[in-house]
Order: C-alpha cells, then structure tokens, then sequence
C-alpha cells in the first residue's frame, strides 16, 4: 500500500458526472516560486493558480509538487508522474513508494509529483468538526460544504487535472506517463479526457470507469465482496473443506446478530476501551469496508463460525479492527496529511448521485427514499447479504448513497465545470489496467469497465491480490514488474506472474482451548503427548496472529486477542516482535521473540509458553510467510520432555 499509516487506507474512489459549464475559463499566466524540500533529490515549488479560472470568484492557490530529475546523463527519456488516491490524499506523503516504483526507470525518467488543490501543502481544506469528529456524519459533510461557501465548487478533479497540465506548462514538459492508483485512476482519467495530448501512455492500478449504467448505487460492489470471500475459501485447504461457500459459513453469525445486537466494549489493538454496537451492519463493515484487508479475509469465515459456537472474542476483534482502519483520517487529525473536507468536496460534487443534487436539501431524504422503494425491486440482492438498512449502518463515505445529502446545492455565481469537454473521445493511447482479484473496492467488473473505454488498453488481474498492486506491500511484485515494463516499452510484458500470486492462506479455526486443536504432527524423537502437542499448536497460532496484527499495524505496542501484550520493532522491510505472555486460546500463554523478515521469507520464533496446569517450556519455530501450504517445524522441551513436530499453520 502508501506510505502512510499502515491502517489508512484508500477510500474508495468516484464516477463521472457531467454539469453544465455556465462560464468560459479563461488562460492563466503562471508564476512559480521555489520552495525547500524535504529531499535533496528533488527540486520543489509552488505554482500560482487561481481558484476559478473562469474569474467570477476571487483567489488563488499555491499548487505544490516536486521534480526529481533522472539520475543518467543526458536529455531525459521521459517524465513520470504519479497521482494519489483518495480523494484527500497528498502524492507528496506517499513519494518514497512512488519512487520505489519508478526507480529501475529514474536513471533516465524524471518524475513530478504533485498536491492535488484542497490537499497536503496546495491548501489542504481543514473543515471542522468533519475534519477532527470522533466518527465522520453526513450532517457535518454538510457544514463543510456550507463553510466553503462558493469556493466548494472549485476543488474538483477537473480543476486539479487542469492545475498538472498547468504545472507542465511551467516546467515545459511535453508528454508524460501517467500512473494512478485507487481515487488516482479517476484523476488520471480526467486528465486523459481533458488534456490527451500531454499523455504517452496511462497506468491505472485499482480503476474503475467514469460512468455506467447504475453506478450511483455502486452495482459491483457486493457481487465483488461476495466473491472474495467465497474465492479465498475454495483455494484455502481448510475452508475449501467445509460444506458451503464463505458466505454461507458466515450467515448463521450474521442472523444471530440480526436477532440479537448488544453493545459492548471491546480493547482496540493498543489496548484502549473502545465502545462497539455488534450488530449486522458491523459485519457488514468488515466485509464490505475490505480493512485490514488481509486479516478481514484471512479471519472473517472462522471467527463467524466461532460466533456462531459461543465464542465473541475473534469477531468483536475484527469489527473493532475496521471500523477503526476504514476512517481515512490520520491519528493526528491533520488536514495536510488527509483532508475530509476536500474528501467530500470531490465526492459531492463530482460523480453522480442517487438523488438531485439540485434539489433543496429538506427535499432530498423523501427523494432518496423514492429511489429505496424503487430499489427494494430491482435489483433485489444489490447488497446481499445484507439489506439495504444494513448497508447504509456503515459509515456514509463506506455506503456512498447517503454521504452527501446535506451538501449544499450549487452556489449561483459559482459554476460547476464539466469533468470532461463534452463529447470528447478517450485517448488512443497505450493503457493498462490493473485489478486485483480480491479486491471489491474497485473491483475487476470495475476495472474491465475502465479498460473497454480506451482503444489500445490492456486489462491485467492479479490473482488472490487486493487493493493498488504496483506499490510496495502489494502481495507481490507483479504488478510493479507490469507497471515498469510497460512504461518503457508501451506493451504488456508477459503476464504470467499475475496468477502464480499464492492464495491467502486463511484461518482453519479459533480455540478457546487448545483441547479443540489438532495436535502437532509427532517426529521421530518426539516425547510429548497429544496435549502437548496441542498446546505447541496453540503456540504456533499465537505467533501467527501477533504476526498478522504487526504486518497491519506497523510499530507499537499491542494486546493479545485474549491477554497479555506484543511490541513490534521495525527490522528493515520486516519486523521483530517480542510477546508477554499473549494468549491466543484461554489456556495457553506465550511470551519471546518472533522474527519476520519479509513477505515469502522464512518466520522464525524462539518462545516460552506455559498452560493453565502450570506446565512450561521452551520452543524454537519456523515457517514460511504467507503460505496458504506452510508447514511449520517445531522443537524444544516442556514439561521435561522433548518436542519434535510439524504443523499446518493453516
């Protein structure tokens, strides 16, 4: 993913809608000014650009970016630019993943990244209380609106794509490659659409069309979610094994939680009381929200089936989990780092919505509530399995249909310019599209619906893959390999990296006891019993999911799903964790060190574990990462007696 806390994470992108343009814009001379960055790589600056270049409202706005020349001697090949996702989001916090990228090609690329207006240093909109509220509402979407007053209409993705070919013009660049990921691809195409020759060739890595049929409701969003569940049980050993599909697997919890919704109060992954309503639209969170997007697939079929056995714990954990990951705020609230206000801006004012925007906002909620009756109709399972009530239980910027209905209609003397001129024609330009295949965020229907506009585009998935696939901490490096290949030749390498992606090796089952997993696989020289050797298991599983929260969380200090506490120290691209007696089941506790090095890199742990009954001992383990076939070895003593073992972690 982005450089970026690791529980940020992109907000699912727009569509296109088209308004009238009432004005003319008008030429604007630039001005640059230079700037200190915070790399000497780069050279950086501010481009003076007004607030509406048509010039029926005042104002300007200082657009950053930042140019690394190519590194090689000679003229550049080329310049490279990548556009962020979001929306709210600046290109500039994530530079070290986009030149991460780009590096194979920066010995003769230069590469410009630039503050899309309303974010990071190009006037970051700061709306209060949307931008620092303890949970994002429609009411307050609606006063940041109100509080922009006519400079709202202005920060829309037309304008910023209007403010890159502004930023091209005063460094005199000619034609760029143009990467974008999740929000960016919309971004991309907009400028595709509105400055076509400015483009060598277009990248869009987690896309999805500008417009189609229905797409204020979101059509392809459900079907997706349901198929990655599904998808990553049938290859997972395990789950493949249970009668049923994912999705059935998870319906009994669903309905208990339908006929009996409590609240509670769960610790968060620090520890910290944090208050949950565990109801279907909780679920429906996890499931459709995609975050933590490994531990939400890996974990949700068996922590729904232990609900439905009696056992909470795993299930209130990933509901915690998400509805804390999918707020796209930073932990410090920073407009410059992530803003809400301008979040709302494009997503209110840019693609369609269910309801007119024009219309008076008193009149809109019975509006909307025409287009449910209509809906309960046609289609019927829009968003099965849950109901429509249910889907719209989660956050608005996570339902989509309800987020902007306080929004102010548009201000009279403050037109709204068109995405695109209209009529124009998609560019014949090289195009490549990249979905992953476990991603219903911008899904592959999205992604195929993206590529069937251009004339020379070329769809890639990737296979058990999930949100943006070229950047670092993508599952694998395919689509970067993709992504640098074609920039440099025009044409799609082989592909067949994209399906050798492994599956994701999902969770066989939760425990509140280690009596109710399998014991570890005796070796030659084994002298431990079954119930050792089940407590060795515990061991193992223990180790996995501190593992899981470090790879999603980062650095920190964090609790066990029942007890005890793990820290994580960042160790180059991997991660040491060190455990104080963490349990995992009720009846096994595990305390030591577990060493991650890398994804498909070997994990090793060195532990101490002791059971209810007093029983203690030492074990060294080792497997391979994310692995849906990993067997791990284990050895050591407890309770006097040698242990000699395998295990499957899955």
């Amino acid at each position: 993913m982005l450089a970026r806390p690791p529980r940020a994470r992109h907000r699912r992108g727009l569509l296109r809608r088209l308004l009238p343009w009432l004005a003319a814009a008008a030429a604007c001379v630039a001005t640059t000014t230079a700037t200190a960055c915070e790399t000497t790589a780069a050279r950086c600056g501010y481009l003076t650009r007004p607030l509406d270049p048509a010039g029926s409202v005042a104002g300007t706005l200082g657009i950053y970016y930042e140019f690394y020349p190519h590194s090689g001697a000679g003229a550049a090949a080329g310049t490279l630019v990548a556009a962020e996702g979001g929306p709210g989001y600046p290109t500039t916090e994530s530079r070290e993943d986009y030149l991460a990228l780009f590096k194979p090609l920066r010995q003769r690329h230069d590469v410009l990244l630039m503050d899309n207006r309303g974010t990071g240093r190009s006037g970051a909109i700061d709306c209060e209380p949307l931008q620092r509220a303890p949970a994002l509402t429609r009411e307050d979407v609606g006063a940041c609106g109100r509080s922009l007053g006519t400079s709202a209409t202005f920060y829309s993705t037309t304008l910023a794509a209007d403010d890159l070919a502004a930023v091209l013009d005063a460094l005199k660049v000619a034609r760029i490659d143009l990467y974008g990921d999740s929000y960016g691809t919309y971004f991309a195409q907009v400028f595709a659409l509105r400055h076509a020759d400015r483009l060598r060739s277009l990248v869009l890595d987690g896309a999805y069309a500008l417009e189609g049929p229905e797409y204020a409701w979101y059509p392809n969003f459900a079907p997706a979610m349901r198929a990655k569940f599904d998808r990553a049980c049938e290859r997972s050993p395990n789950c493949g094994a249970l009668p049923g599909s994912s999705i059935e697997h998870i319906l009994p919890a669903l309905e208990e939680l339908r006929a009996h919704p409590f609240d509670t109060t769960v610790s968060d992954d620090a520890g910290r009381p944090v208050p949950l309503r565990a109801n279907a639209s909780a679920l429906a969170i996890v499931m459709f929200g995609g975050s933590p997007a490994y531990a939400t697939v890996r974990e949700t079929d068996a922590a729904a089936r232990a609900y439905s056995a009696g056992d909470r714990a795993p299930l209130l954990r990933l509901m915690t989990e998400s509805q804390m990951s999918v707020d796209s705020r930073e932990a410090s609230r920073s407009p410059a780092a992530y803003s809400a206000g301008l979040a709302a801006a494009v997503f209110c004012q840019d693609p369609p919505q269910v309801f007119d925007l024009a219309l008076d906002t008193a009149q809109r909620p019975a509006a909307l509530e025409r287009e449910f009756v209509r809906l309960q109709h046609s289609p019927p399972s829009l968003y099965a399995p849950f109901t429509l009530d249910e889907y719209r239980g989660m956050p608005p910027d996570y339902v989509f249909i309800d987020e902007c209905l306080d929004w102010p209609s548009p201000a009279a003397g403050a037109p709204t310019p068109p995405l695109v001129p209209p009529g124009a024609p998609y560019p014949d330009v090289p195009v490549l599209v990249i979905s992953g295949e476990l991603d219903n965020m911008t899904s592959i229907a999205d992604g195929e619906a993206a590529a069937s506009h251009y004339p020379h585009a070329h769809h890639v998935v990737i296979a058990n893959s999930f949100h943006v696939n070229a950047l670092p901490r993508a599952r694998s490096d395919c689509g970067a390999q993709l992504v640098r290949y074609f920039i440099a030749h025009l044409v799609v390498a082989n592909e067949e990296c994209a399906a050798r992606v492994p599956p994701v090796p999902l969770l066989a089952r939760f425990a509140r006891t280690s009596e109710e997993l399998d014991p570890a696989q005796a070796l030659p020289g084994n002298q431990a019993d079954d119930r050792l050797l089940r407590e060795t298991t515990a061991a193992l599983q223990t180790s996995a999911d501190v593992l899981m929260r470090a790879q999603q969380n980062g650095p920190g200090k964090f609790v066990g799903l029942r007890g005890g506490s793990f820290s994580v120290e960042a160790r180059g691209i991997g991660y040491r964790l060190t455990l104080h007696e963490v349990r995992w089941s009720e009846d096994v506790t595990v305390s030591g060190h577990v060493d991650f090095r890398g994804t498909r890199e070997t994990v090793r742990a060195a532990l101490r574990l002791q059971d209810a009954t007093g029983r203690h001992g030492t074990l060294s383990l080792r497997w391979q990462a994310d692995d849906a076939q990993t067997i791990a070895s284990l050895h050591g003593r407890i309770d006097g007696r040698i242990v000699r073992a395998t295990a499957p972690l899955y």
